[in-house]
Parts: C-alpha cells; structure tokens; sequence
C-alpha cells in the first residue's frame, strides 16, 4: 500500500486554479522532494495531503485512510511554516505534550536528542532564536514517530550548520522506512536528499523522477576546457557535440556522451588543457522545466 496516494486533486481560490488535476503516488520509504516557483501550489497540495485544505475534486489517502484518519492514528506528522510556540512553557514541556497527543510516541529524550535540543530542554520557548524555534517545530513533527512526515520549507531561518544537521536527522528518521515528503526552495537540499523530485509548475505536476534523472532534463553533460590560443572552429562537428559556447579563451561543449568527445579532443590533435566534464545542476532543469511561471 502506497504511504501518500494523490488522485486527481484539484483547488481553486477565487478565481484563482491553485493546484489543476494532480496526482502522485509514493510508496513506504521514500524521501520525495517538492520544488515549484512561489504561486506554484506547493503548499496547497501539502495542505490537502494532511487535510488542512478540501480539494474542489479527488481524493487523498495516507495508508488508505483520509488525512483525518491518518492523523488521529498517529500515522501522520507536519512541519508548516506557520506556527508560534507557547512562549511561557519550556522545550521539553512543548514536545512532550505534543508527543502525548500520539497514539505510539517517540520516547521524549530520543526525540530531543534528534532534533538537537538536549542542550535547550529547560529554556522558555520564548527566548529561542528563529533557528532554535525551527528545531523544536521539527521536534514536534516527529513526536510522535509518524510513519508520514511531512515538510513545508522546514530549513527555514536555519544557518548552514544548522541546515546539514537537520538533514543528517531526516536521514536517520527515514532509515527505518519511513516516509518523507518536503518542499523547499533550496534545490541543494533536494538533490542532495531526495530519492524523487516532484516538480509544481501552474498547479501541476510538470517532472517527476530522480534528482540525476531530472538534470538530465538540462541538456547533459559539458565538457569545458581552455583552447590554449587554438581557434575553436570546427568543435561542433566533433561527434557527441550537441552545442557549443566559447568565452574568451574557454570552450564549453555540451554532449550526452562526455567520454567520446573528450577521445576526439585528443584524437584531432587539439592543446586541451584544464579539463572538466560537469553534470548540469538541478537549478538548471528546474529554471527549464518552470521557466513560465518565473
């Protein structure tokens, strides 16, 4: 049975088609990454799988069950990016009521230790910095040890340690199969941690497949090398070479087959020096793939 089963979904405000006939299914273990432009739908279509928002049509199940049923068993946690805390109760009293709430909770001093906050158990939650405040909005997701966690921008307000700690929890919290679902703006984050990229794009889903497989999407790979004072006629005739930019005194070959290109570099007798073959980075597929909407 599939964790999260989106089918056909569909949510207008006004006059406005937030998110048009979607669909998406993620099986048990998987670690799904998000990605759209603002007023894409992101946060409509998370807001419809944990039963904050109603679809105009279809349906969303979490293990078979509507969002309601999934969250009243425990089998669902969120991190949204609304959310204040109370200021007056300490962090540990924060997480811990949240976590009494769940059917199956997570032993209190496990999931501080996950989030990072044994060393701030005892402060006020209102004399935490706007990082600190995040982690203990991350605690409160996993309190409960759901078998869905979802995720809306949660590295925001967190510095770059911060942020690679945050992930190294989601790995572990993942490790045991469960499943995790985020949408974020930094597409590092989802390159870096996701099994699968979901790409919104005018409310729909426009890509769908794994990070190395959606930068596929941007042309291939380059070959990049500096001409040494040679003329760079002739490069795009060389075989594999798909296109070519030459800036100053550097050339640029696009291709899907580096190995080949580079074999004919050296076989037309051409001084290469300060060679680099690159993949394209996910901002290049993602900017290609939602180019309207920017």
């Amino acid at each position: 049975m599939d964790a999260i089963n989106v089918e056909g979904v569909a949510r207008s405000f006004g006059t406005v088609r937030a998110v048009e006939g979607v669909s998406l299914r993620v099986p048990a273990g998987q670690v799904v990454a998000v990605l759209g432009p603002n007023g894409a739908g992101k946060s409509t279509l998370i807001g419809m799988m944990l039963g904050l928002v109603t679809p105009d049509g279809g349906r969303v199940e979490l293990f078979g069950r509507n969002p309601s049923q999934a969250a009243a068993e425990g089998l669902v946690g969120a991190m949204i990016q609304q959310g204040d805390l109370v200021p007056n109760l300490t962090v540990r009293e924060v997480v811990g009521f949240v976590g009494g709430l769940y059917p199956r909770p997570m032993p209190l001093d496990e999931v501080l230790e996950l989030a990072g906050l044994t060393d701030l158990a005892g402060r006020r939650a209102g004399r935490l910095s706007g990082g600190q405040a995040q982690r203990v909005r991350f605690a409160m997701a996993v309190a409960g040890a759901p078998e869905v966690l979802v995720l809306d921008e949660p590295t925001a307000a967190l510095d770059v340690e911060a942020r690679r700690a945050f992930w190294a929890a989601i790995r572990r919290y993942a490790a045991g199969g469960r499943t995790v679902l985020f949408a974020t703006h930094h597409l590092d984050e989802a390159d870096e941690n996701a099994d699968r990229v979901v790409v919104v794009a005018r409310g729909r889903i426009v890509a769908d497949a794994t990070p190395a497989e959606i930068k596929q999407r941007a042309g291939g790979r380059t070959v990049r090398f500096t001409l040494g004072g040679r003329p760079a006629a002739g490069l795009e005739r060389l075989p594999g070479v798909t296109a070519v930019e030459v800036t100053g005194d550097v050339a640029t070959l696009r291709t899907a087959d580096p190995d080949t290109v580079v074999a004919a570099l050296y076989g037309a007798g051409l001084t290469v020096r300060d060679l680099e073959i690159t993949t394209p980075a996910l901002e290049d597929a993602f900017l290609s793939l939602t180019s309207a909407d920017l």
